[in-house]
């Protein structure tokens, strides 16, 4: 086992020198970085920009837009149905429990669609607006820069089912959470260097009161919780009230893009149990959270080769699905 840990240590570090544009070879040619060259030069810039407006209104926005990604990646593949809204035969995953009250930034979606609708009409999809956006959030926010294979289209319709059942909840135990990622096609390095996007964000109380109370019958928090650190969470999450309060996932730098997010899992003070039982239940992925806390450019280099891969799950392309005109309903 020692030896098998080893090996898989090497492994991962071994990565961190592999060039992320490695990772293009993956698409087949039928997405790359250069797809909008000529029908909107423009294209890329303008997401940037409008991207950096919503963050430099809000800093919580980023890690918002970067969610969004992973909400529509792990249903139907990356083809933008978490932005439909009910209507026309189409019931929204809006709604469902990991999205409603939760899942936020599509206002700043559609203000980079009408901004591009502007500059080069029904040319830049939905879907390819969403992984631009995770990547500019993530670089703005101090994290990796990488190039985004783009020429997905839209889908025509949504999962409420496929959004409730796909997506890893904040108390999901460790097994469900891997099951999930590798439905996807994503791996065990994947689930850890993605979590690392609870670098920058917030929570809400109710996700992860459950740690806090009734741990064991005794009205104690959970023991793989510091009980510092839960008593002072304690006091803006009360045992009932105050479901929607906001506490930072990474209270060191939690508008920073780095690695002080697994430092805090090794100190017992991972907010969410899906953040926790990264060191606790498994590890393999233990060994890999002491790898990005000891180097932050290795958590950088997995993350984005991460990104990449998580946004080539079952792309719409060539005639399949469309260009909506406007993100939040199909075209007529």
């Amino acid at each position: 086992m020692a030896r098998s840990i080893s090996c898989f240590f090497m492994a991962i570090t071994l990565l961190a020198f592999a060039p992320v544009s490695l990772c293009y070879k993956g698409y087949g040619g039928s997405l790359y970085p250069q797809y909008y060259e000529k029908s909107c030069p423009r294209a890329l810039e303008i997401v940037r920009s409008e991207v950096a407006k919503a963050v430099a209104k809000e800093a919580r926005m980023a890690a918002s837009l970067i969610r969004l990604s992973f909400h529509d990646c792990f249903v139907q593949g990356c083809d933008a149905s978490i932005l439909l809204d009910s209507g026309n035969g189409i019931t929204s995953e809006k709604n469902s429990n990991p999205n409603r009250n939760s899942a936020r930034g599509f206002d700043v979606i559609d203000d980079i669609k009408a901004a591009l609708e502007k500059e080069c009409p029904q040319t830049v999809s939905c879907a390819d607006i969403m992984q631009l956006a995770a990547r500019d959030s993530t670089h703005l926010s101090g994290g990796p820069f990488w190039e985004v294979p783009v020429g997905r289209k839209d889908s025509r319709s949504a999962s409420l089912s496929g959004s409730n059942n796909n997506i890893p909840a904040p108390n999901s135990t460790f097994q469900t959470i891997l099951n999930r990622f590798k439905n996807q096609g994503l791996d065990l390095v994947d689930l850890v260097a993605l979590s690392g996007s609870h670098t920058i964000g917030n929570s809400r109380c109710v996700s992860f009161r459950q740690r806090l109370y009734n741990q064991a019958g005794n009205n104690q928090p959970d023991s793989t919780l510091d009980q510092y650190y839960a008593a002072q969470l304690r006091n803006r999450c009360p045992r009932s009230g105050g479901d929607s309060n906001l506490f930072f996932l990474d209270f060191v730098s939690p508008t920073k893009f780095d690695n002080s997010y697994f430092k805090l899992l090794l100190a017992n003070k991972g907010l969410l149990n899906s953040d926790q039982v990264l060191t606790t239940k498994n590890e393999a992925s233990l060994q890999l959270v002491k790898a990005y806390a000891e180097n932050n450019e290795l958590f950088l280099q997995h993350f984005a080769s991460s990104m990449i891969k998580m946004a080539n799950i079952s792309p719409l392309t060539g005639s399949n699905g469309e260009i909506r005109k406007n993100c939040r309903k199909i075209n007529s």
